[in-house]
């Protein structure tokens, strides 16, 4: 079996109440970084930690507890379930776990998240948009330390893009959440407090104040 080595002496910090893009193209590495600090892979070298704690070598069991209570995941692909309302697909986790989250706070991501009117609804009855904030309402609800998106406009529109990244800001600046975007897109990475460009699995600049002018001159 051959073993390619996708990842090279990154050394990164994602800040509390900040909005973090990792641009680089198809390939550079951005999800295999996602999935290395939220406990999905193992890095051959190196650490990964939330705050204080170390999770570079906890068990199946523990890094599972780990990513239920501190790690939130929104993937480009939203893995709703279609028979289930959105109000269900938003609480799945907690009540696979056996716990319910506060109802002041599930309130309140559903209301910052514009849902308030749709928990009824079923998937399919939603738009792409609209299935996004319902990820990541369910990545926010059990108030995790981080949010790790991968791709998450993925396969929105531009106008939807712009939807979601701003309930995305919105999210950053009013409940000091710590967001870490993976993308290839400029425009989206524009929309991040400040950007890690990743190419050939190395961090190979930083754009701080982004513009998608600024980003484009990175990525070259």
């Amino acid at each position: 079996m051959v073993r390619a080595r996708v990842l090279r002496g990154v050394d990164l910090e994602v800040p509390c109440g900040q909005l973090t893009a990792v641009v680089g193209k198809s390939g550079a590495g951005k999800t295999t970084l996602l999935n290395c600090l939220g406990g999905l892979e193992q890095p051959d070298r190196g650490t990964v930690h939330i705050g204080a704690d170390r999770i570079t070598g906890l068990g199946d069991s523990a890094l599972t507890k780990l990513r239920r209570d501190r790690i939130g995941f929104v993937f480009a692909t939203c893995s709703l379930f279609p028979t289930l309302s959105v109000e269900q697909n938003i609480r799945i986790s907690s009540e696979l776990a056996g716990t319910q989250p506060e109802k002041p706070w599930f309130d309140t991501v559903v209301e910052l998240l514009g849902l308030s009117l749709l928990l009824r609804t079923r998937p399919a009855a939603l738009t792409a948009e609209q299935r996004q904030r319902v990820a990541c309402a369910r990545a926010f609800v059990n108030r995790p330390d981080v949010v790790l998106a991968d791709e998450p406009t993925g396969e929105l529109n531009r106008s939807e893009s712009a939807a979601l990244l701003g309930f995305l800001r919105m999210w950053v600046r009013k409940l000091g959440q710590s967001v870490l975007l993976a993308t290839k897109d400029p425009y989206v990475a524009a929309h991040a407090d400040h950007v890690l460009v990743l190419a050939d699995g190395r961090i190979t600049g930083e754009v701080s104040r982004p513009t998608v002018e600024s980003v484009r001159a990175a990525l070259r």
